[in-house]
């Protein structure tokens, strides 16, 4: 069964890339530049706390980062509470691209709601996928794979 859920996790990972590039393109964003500037819109944040969210590496997150900056997309400001690791903040260009996509992105959503059978059926997968994220992380934590 877990063969099956990691592959089952790899297609989705894949299709939900499909799809978050077909909605960012047209604010003029990648998916991984719109995952970045999610991760901030609300809140500033250091890079690794960034990836840590995510899940990613954080040399990849850095990467991202400093494209968004050098596009205006982000900036980046001082961190009260680390001195080397400035934050990173949506300007009002990447809050611009942002909201670019949100009617799409409504649009899908209800796409997607309504093809799972509703927001009840939906609220269980994603609850679902939220357990069995939970385990894997406890999992990891308690005794690695490969340690």
């Amino acid at each position: 069964m877990f063969s099956g859920a990691a592959l089952t996790a790899f297609r989705l990972n894949g299709q939900f890339l499909s799809v978050a590039e077909g909605l960012a393109r047209p604010a003029g964003l990648t998916a991984a530049w719109w995952q970045v500037l999610g991760a901030v819109v609300d809140a500033p944040l250091p890079v690794s706390a960034i990836a840590r969210a995510m899940g990613i590496r954080r040399q990849s997150v850095q990467r991202i980062a400093d494209l968004l900056v050098e596009r205006g997309l982000a900036a980046y400001e001082p961190n009260p509470a680390h001195r080397r690791a400035k934050l990173l903040v949506p300007t009002a260009e990447g809050r611009r691209a942002m909201g670019r996509i949100g009617p799409g992105h409504a649009a899908f959503a209800d796409r997607l709601s309504e093809a799972l059978g509703g927001e009840r059926e939906f609220a269980e997968v994603l609850a679902t996928l939220g357990r069995l994220s939970e385990a894997l992380d406890r999992l990891e934590t308690e005794s690695p794979p490969n340690g």
